[in-house]
């Protein structure tokens, strides 16, 4: 009878024992799991942002027709919503690698414990993981990115930016997200990401300009990450651009930075401490 152990942990003081430079690995291992066994959830978030385009962006902007856009210029309703839901794409396929991937790898597969034991370190686990949401929120991103340049919704030649500012907003809830998912403890810990969420994405000037709301509640959607990546796009696709949008991207690089520091700290204290 084999009886079966947990890999033991290293215990390797100095920069090593952080990062072995093979965040790759990580990356292309969790490419390929999901490949063979979530490439319908995959696919299926794909689709879910291009359905509300359709749905609200043209049945409800038959009704609606133009609305004021950045800087005060109408735009149809669809040009809109479209770069909302951009950055909402990229924000969800970003997050549920980085949340639920990683709360079932941490607390029932062991795979980070089984990573550490060899040359990996916290920082090679958490660049990987945040690169492998980094590529689905890009490939949603692409997607979405055609569909709007079908449909004649990307109004300016800026939209091209558009991509790398959506791929910094993947970045920025991924590295985020997986940090928080870190200290997470059951599934119905995990139940407050939906919770968080939901509001953002119906809230962060996604479907309604932010005039709309109350001076104080402007205020909180301000503070909202999706809410700055909704200005970004949104400014971008409708070629209303200015110094203003580098505090979008400020905003993210930060978000992305502490994520990441949160997050090989917090791999380490719990695998190697």
């Amino acid at each position: 009878m084999s009886i079966h152990t947990a890999p033991s942990r290293r215990r390797v003081n100095g920069p090593s024992a952080l990062y072995a430079g093979n965040a790759r690995a990580v990356m292309l291992r969790g490419w390929r799991a999901t490949a063979s066994t979530n490439w319908l959830v995959m696919v299926s978030g794909f689709f879910e942002p291009i359905f509300y385009l359709l749905s609200m962006g043209i049945g409800l902007g038959a009704l609606v027709g133009d609305v004021d856009g950045p800087g005060g210029t109408e735009i149809p309703y669809a040009a809109f919503i479209a770069p909302a839901l951009l950055a909402v794409a990229a924000m969800n396929g970003a997050v549920y690698d980085s949340t639920w991937n990683v709360f079932f790898k941490i607390k029932f597969s062991k795979i980070y414990e089984g990573m550490l034991a060899t040359s990996l370190g916290p920082f090679d686990i958490a660049l990987g993981e945040i690169a492998l949401a980094l590529l689905r929120g890009a490939l949603y991103a692409f997607g979405f990115i055609l569909v709007m340049q079908v449909l004649g919704l990307n109004l300016s030649w800026w939209a091209l930016l558009a991509f790398p500012a959506v791929l910094l907003i993947a970045c920025g809830f991924a590295s985020f997200g997986m940090a928080v998912t870190s200290y997470m403890k059951t599934f119905q810990h995990m139940d407050w990401i939906n919770f968080i969420l939901m509001p953002m994405f119906l809230f962060s000037a996604t479907f309604f300009p932010l005039s709309v709301y109350p001076q104080g509640v402007q205020f909180v959607i301000q503070v909202l990450p999706l809410w700055h990546g909704v200005e970004l796009v949104r400014g971008l696709t409708t070629g209303v651009v200015g110094f203003g949008m580098l505090w979008h991207v400020l905003y993210f690089a930060v978000m992305s930075l502490i994520g990441l520091v949160f997050t090989t700290r917090r791999l380490r204290a719990l695998f190697l401490g």
